[in-house]
């Protein structure tokens, strides 16, 4: 294996992603990018009649200054795969976040057996979030996320994989366990019925507690934000269990727009809410943050492709990732496949660390340039604790 597990930027590549989205915009280019007519009007704020007090009232609190990477971490890096190490993340708040999230899971929302209570531990949520969300005000905070994180995992495991998942009658669970993110509203004589059915099974019972905790800190824009996040990502599973259903190996392009919604995203794009401000809708919405957020997920999901690859060769029944479906869709050999994925991997990554550096050129509002900041902080946790995650993961035999 090579020393290090990160490789440098490629030839051409924007000055150190103008200092990860925060550094002068004459890093970027030699002139910001212009504004569009959208963004422009956003930077103006609103006008009118009683409106003054719609003005942001300053700037947002400065995030907490980055701590320099301390020794190597536990486990390897995938060889040549592009990324950032991280320091190790707080031990206290590790501590604290995985003493909480366990009570919570055990206590209040019944999420797993106690059978399970060994992967729940080798999970490392409380390290995982820690090391995403380093600007995190509180612990408090960090468990909006935490809560989320187990949820999802909770569905993914219960209604699509390892215990007792199956693609038959997929759509039917996700969109009843749905409602706990996204409330019914229906007749008086009806709604006693849906609420008892929020409590019938684990990953109802951690959506509508995990929402719940959610939304004493979020606004109602970042609440809605994470609702059509999470539809999404059950559409992605939907398409994946259609394929599954069928037999069916998708071409590649097709595997990536799958992964484009069954991926990360819900996690990173509510940094703000974990972090403690808010990016106001209007400026989440442009189509240039859009884009970063997209290829923050899909670059973090081939992690996770990657990182799980022999894992899931492991488990019972064939297992979709990315060099599976080169492997099978392009001819080549399992190590060739493998190698193109992080080569993907690396073409995303540089494309998402050059779509960031330019909006934070053209777009140099506070909220904005935290933002940012705070994605590609989840981006480098994520990696951290895939590559650290040694009781769930090891590296294929390939170099």
């Amino acid at each position: 294996m090579p020393e290090s597990g990160f490789s440098p930027p490629r030839p051409g590549s924007l000055s150190d992603a103008a200092a990860r989205f925060g550094g002068r915009p004459e890093a970027v280019n030699s002139e910001a990018p212009p504004v569009s007519p959208a963004l422009e009007r956003i930077l103006r704020g609103p006008s009118g009649l009683g409106t003054a007090g719609l003005r942001p009232a300053g700037p947002p609190p400065a995030p907490a200054p980055r701590a320099e990477p301390g020794p190597p971490a536990v486990g390897d890096a995938v060889p040549g795969l592009y990324h950032h190490p991280v320091p190790e993340p707080d031990p206290v708040r590790v501590a604290e976040v995985s003493r909480r999230i366990k009570a919570w899971a055990v206590d209040e929302v019944r999420a797993f057996p106690p059978e399970w209570e060994d992967q729940f531990d080798g999970f490392s949520v409380g390290r995982y979030m820690v090391a995403c969300h380093p600007d995190a005000p509180s612990v408090d905070h960090l468990m909006i996320a935490t809560r989320l994180m187990v949820a999802e995992n909770a569905v993914d495991d219960c209604y699509c994989e390892d215990h007792g998942g199956s693609p038959v009658g997929l759509g039917s669970r996700l969109l009843l366990a749905h409602t706990a993110l996204d409330p019914l509203y229906t007749t008086a004589e009806y709604e006693p019925a849906w609420r008892e059915s929020l409590g019938s099974d684990a990953p109802r019972r951690a959506y509508r507690s995990a929402m719940d905790y959610f939304l004493r800190e979020a606004s109602a824009s970042q609440a809605d934000r994470y609702r059509h996040d999470m539809s999404r990502l059950h559409l992605g599973y939907l398409a994946e269990a259609a394929w599954a259903q069928e037999g069916h190996t998708p071409e590649v392009w097709e595997y990536l727009a799958m992964r484009q919604f069954n991926n990360f995203r819900p996690c990173p794009t509510i940094t703000d809410t974990v972090g403690g401000y808010e990016l106001p809708a209007d400026l989440h919405a442009q189509s240039a943050m859009q884009r970063v957020i997209a290829l923050a997920g899909n670059a973090t999901t081939l992690v996770n492709d990657l990182y799980s690859y022999t894992k899931e060769l492991k488990s019972p029944g064939k297992h979709l990732n990315l060099p599976v479906v080169i492997e099978e869709r392009e001819g080549v050999s399992d190590r060739e496949a493998y190698l193109k994925t992080v080569e993907v991997h690396n073409d995303l990554m540089h494309d998402f660390e050059a779509a960031a550096a330019e909006l934070a050129a053209a777009c140099p509002v506070p909220h904005v340039q935290r933002f940012l900041r705070g994605v590609a902080a989840w981006v480098d946790g994520n990696h951290y604790w895939h590559q650290t995650n040694t009781y769930r993961y090891s590296l294929p035999d390939f170099w």
